[in-house]
């Protein structure tokens, strides 16, 4: 049932949403029929009678036909947005089958990734636009319409994390944390689509998780071409390390407490904030594992060649 349809029908008005961001309030307006004529009340009674259903003792003809007019216009505006994701994923597929066709001696995965830095770039430019430039502000502004911008870019990314989803599932290459990720943002993207609200919050989600993207791609790449284990490959390592934790540690952290604090945004939009603020943590404990050991072998390697510096002098002066 369409919220604000609470009169009876004997009251015969209609309701129109008045107001902008300041706030919004309902006006009632009475109906009018034939040459512009108010309808008596007399009259209005008279046509509440006809929809009047004996049988149930109610208007069953009447709330009928409202929720029968509610889902379709919400149907109508779904059937755009389902259209839309399955272009999108048709086109993430379709690259990919480009790059498998034009680079195969690659291989899959590197083809894949190649689609991921694409998609993690393309990402933060159109996120990046809406939260700077087009707003609001989604420190601020939390729970708000979804614009024409923000769907697009979640309609975007939505197409790719199934995309994405996909072919790790098929080629099981990555581990449950990973695939919980993708779950979880198709999950959201989804919720925020069929609210209509939040989106703002889900786009600057998309663009903490993809700044990072570009360094991630860029250091399996560096890996697989044999130049991880040079200053470029430390300088990427550094760089991914600091900024994945400046955005979802404390960005993040801020964007949360905004999300909790303010009254607009829907109780299971805020669980879905809490939810992947958690899993930004399980990343976070990975990181810093990683950073622990591959510190540990660096700080092994620089000692080992002033040892080894060290024996060849002694045994030099002994000689002498």
């Amino acid at each position: 049932m369409c919220s604000g349809v609470t009169e009876p029908p004997g009251a015969a008005v209609v309701f129109r949403r008045v107001g902008g961001a300041s706030g919004l309030f309902w006006s009632m307006l009475p109906l009018f029929d034939g040459a512009s004529l108010p309808v008596s009340m007399e009259t209005r009674e008279q046509k509440a009678a006809t929809d009047y259903d004996a049988d149930t003792g109610g208007y069953g003809h009447y709330w009928e036909a409202t929720e029968l007019q509610c889902n379709s216009a919400h149907s109508s505006k779904m059937s755009p947005l389902v259209l839309g994701v399955g272009v999108c994923l048709a086109g993430w597929i379709a690259l990919y089958a480009l790059l498998c066709y034009t680079n195969g001696s690659c291989g899959y995965e590197w083809n894949c990734r190649l689609v991921t830095l694409f998609h993690g770039i393309l990402a933060v430019c159109i996120t990046a636009y809406i939260g700077y430039v087009d707003g609001p502000w989604p420190f601020t502004y939390p729970g708000t319409k979804n614009t024409p911008l923000q769907i697009t870019a979640m309609v975007v990314s939505l197409g790719y994390f199934i995309f994405d989803m996909a072919w790790c599932v098929y080629f099981q290459t990555e581990g449950l944390v990973m695939l919980a990720h993708h779950t979880m943002s198709i999950l959201g993207i989804l919720l925020t689509l069929w609210l209509g609200e939040s989106g703002i919050e889900s786009c600057a989600v998309i663009f903490g998780s993809e700044i990072t993207n570009p360094l991630l791609q860029t250091r399996w790449f560096l890996k697989h071409s044999g130049r991880y284990n040079t200053f470029l490959g430390d300088l990427v390592d550094v760089l991914f390390v600091l900024l994945f934790v400046i955005m979802r540690v404390f960005v993040g952290g801020a964007m949360l407490y905004c999300e909790l604090i303010s009254p607009r945004p829907k109780f299971i939009i805020k669980c879905g904030g809490v939810a992947m603020y958690i899993l930004s943590w399980v990343f976070v404990a990975d990181i810093f594992r990683f950073a622990y050991r591959k510190s540990s072998v660096k700080f092994h390697h620089w000692k080992s060649p002033v040892q080894v510096n060290t024996d060849a002098n002694s045994h030099a002066i002994k000689r002498d």
